[in-house]
């Protein structure tokens, strides 16, 4: 008796394997396109966004005592660049320009008055006040109207962040925003305006209680 020979199955090349595998997404790619354009499946290859976050936690409660009187909105464009020894900056490096938008507010802290700091005469028609130098609170970044308008970045950095994820990536950039329109503030006569506004307003406040001379003084 005979056996009869059976044919081993071929095995599929390695390279046909890769042209099968490119074909299939282009023609899912080209799939999704089609329906794109289709009245009414448009969304059928769409993201959907979901909240899941949790609910917010009360830290802390503090009493402010602080009259806010004038608030200074700033704009900043920085551009941070980080080089690498040795390398060029095609192979190694980034730069970043950043528009950083964001407001600081100037204040006068009245919890630091004191019973001297107050002085009245016997007829209640006359007051002085003596009041602390108006201080900058810290700059506030508004997301909303700051963004990256360009970055570059190397062939080592472009590989890395494909395989890592940098949610911090632009951080460095926000801070250096946040300190040059901290600066900006301090040069701008922000607390001058706020030392003015609050005078202005304790003058009128006293005046409609009866007072007809008032008079606010800041230390020398």
């Amino acid at each position: 008796m005979t056996t009869p020979n059976r044919s081993l199955p071929r095995r599929v090349p390695g390279w046909a394997k890769a042209v099968g595998a490119v074909a299939l997404v282009l023609v899912v790619l080209f799939a999704g396109l089609r329906l794109s354009v289709i009245p009414g499946l448009k969304d059928l290859f769409g993201t959907e966004t979901h909240d899941r976050t949790g609910p917010a936690l009360l830290e802390s409660i503090q009493d402010i005592s602080r009259f806010e009187a004038a608030s200074g909105n700033f704009q900043v464009v920085v551009d941070l660049e980080k080089d690498t020894k040795f390398l060029p900056d095609a192979v190694r490096g980034s730069r970043t320009l950043y528009v950083g938008a964001g407001s600081v507010d100037a204040y006068v802290d009245l919890g630091k008055v004191g019973d001297d700091d107050v002085r009245v005469n016997k007829d209640r028609t006359s007051a002085t006040l003596r009041l602390p130098h108006a201080a900058l609170g810290k700059p506030a970044l508004d997301p909303e109207r700051s963004y990256a308008v360009s970055k570059q970045r190397g062939l080592l950095d472009r590989l890395g962040d494909l395989f890592s994820d940098n949610p911090n990536s632009e951080q460095a950039v926000q801070q250096l925003a946040v300190r040059h329109i901290g600066a900006a503030a301090k040069e701008s006569g922000l607390t001058e305006r706020a030392e003015t506004n609050t005078t202005q307003m304790l003058e009128n406040l006293l005046r409609s209680l009866g007072f007809k001379e008032v008079r606010v003084t800041y230390p020398e």
